[in-house]
């Protein structure tokens, strides 16, 4: 008897993290026969270990903007669908210093034409967003409309069924991809074939194309995280709220001259949020718990134990310009994803039909979408 040829899909998708489920929608939306592989029972790295954000308010005006609002529809279109929520809230950078305030001034001054939906507000506007803002000492606060929360833990396990229902996408849980060799590869150990690969592997960088990822540059960065238990008598958050630490990470506020003054006072006054890359905001799921965070540390073999007084200060620092009813903190945790400092993604054919898709950083949730679409359109 002759031996049957292996299973065949037209694309082939490693990894059910959110880089992994943005592709397989960009695809199967173009009417292509999609399977995605992933080792474990289900995701459970980086994209199920953030706050949920999608943060248009953090990427420079022009193509990554225009990318996370992109992100941003569609997260809105699959919410709809597969049952979660997206909470179209928006966010506050709140500004407590008058080194604050001089970026949140420049900030509007220089981007107020652009795509943003952006206001600077009153400490009385403040306070009819958002019950949460701490009312002494605030100046003023950038209000965006633009964010959307999700819960990462619910959407990331409800999108492959939706990718399922709508669109036949076949899903392979427990299921390692082990060698490529396009159009072969070995999934579970056994072969397949494919028309066009994706690898959206996240930080395992060692069981495919190690030589690529050593080349690029590529390292990880873990993050503490904390949850607190649902806020008591349904309160809400409103808005998604941070201060004047974020000023300093998103690259959306890096061409303020302003910034300068404020990078050097957060330096001198509190070297260890440098250290750490410390900058703290904080979101809402439908539950009414919220998720606090976070710090940076950075290096390919992150220290596989938690810090208490990383998540102490983070705590304190929140407490600044946040006031929940209840702090009690429900759960800890740390995630790890995949950046090439800067560079915003990786993108890159190791060999012909296959694509690895990764380091989008710390902005997965706000980009993937908006890059999965241009990656395949690109290609098919």
């Amino acid at each position: 008897m002759a031996n049957s040829s292996p299973p065949h899909t037209e694309v082939a998708i490693i990894g059910a993290g959110i880089v992994g489920l943005a592709h397989a929608l960009a695809a199967a939306r173009r009417g292509l026969q999609v399977t995605v592989f992933e080792r474990n029972p289900a995701a459970v790295e980086a994209s199920i270990r953030n706050f949920g954000m999608v943060w248009p308010i953090g990427q420079p005006t022009g193509a990554l903007l225009e990318r996370a609002l992109r992100s941003r529809q569609i997260w809105i279109d699959v919410a709809a669908k597969a049952g979660f929520q997206a909470d179209q809230c928006g966010s506050l950078h709140l500004a407590y210093q008058p080194d604050e305030l001089a970026v949140l001034q420049e900030f509007v001054e220089t981007r107020h034409n652009d795509s943003y939906s952006i206001a600077l507000l009153t400490p009385e506007q403040v306070a009819d967003k958002s019950p949460a803002a701490v009312p002494d000492g605030l100046l003023a606060g950038l209000w965006s409309g633009t964010e959307v929360i999700v819960d990462p833990r619910q959407a990331i396990a409800q999108i492959p069924q939706l990718l399922i229902n709508e669109y036949g996408v076949s899903f392979q849980f427990n299921t390692a991809v082990t060698e490529v060799s396009h159009p072969n590869f070995v999934a579970g150990g056994k072969p397949w074939t494919c028309d066009r690969l994706y690898v959206c592997s996240g930080t395992d960088f060692e069981t495919l194309y190690p030589a690529t990822y050593q080349q690029s540059g590529m390292t990880k960065v873990k993050l503490q995280m904390l949850r607190t238990v649902p806020q008591p008598h349904q309160w809400r958050l409103g808005p998604a709220l941070c201060a004047g630490l974020t000023l300093t990470h998103y690259t959306a506020f890096a061409h303020c001259a302003s910034l300068a003054a404020l990078k050097q006072r957060i330096q001198t006054e509190t070297p260890y949020f440098v250290e750490w890359g410390i900058h703290v905001m904080v979101s809402q799921n439908d539950l009414g718990e919220l998720t606090i965070g976070d710090s940076h540390e950075y290096g390919l073999n992150p220290d596989p134990f938690d810090r208490a007084d990383l998540n102490r200060i983070i705590l304190d620092y929140f407490k600044t310009f946040a006031k929940p009813p209840s702090l009690e903190i429900a759960q800890t945790w740390h995630g790890i994803y995949a950046k090439i400092p800067n560079r915003t993604e990786l993108v890159v054919h190791p060999e012909p039909g296959v694509t690895i898709v990764n380091a989008l950083g710390g902005a997965g949730m706000t980009l993937s979408f908006g890059l999965a679409e241009e990656v395949v359109a690109l290609e098919s």
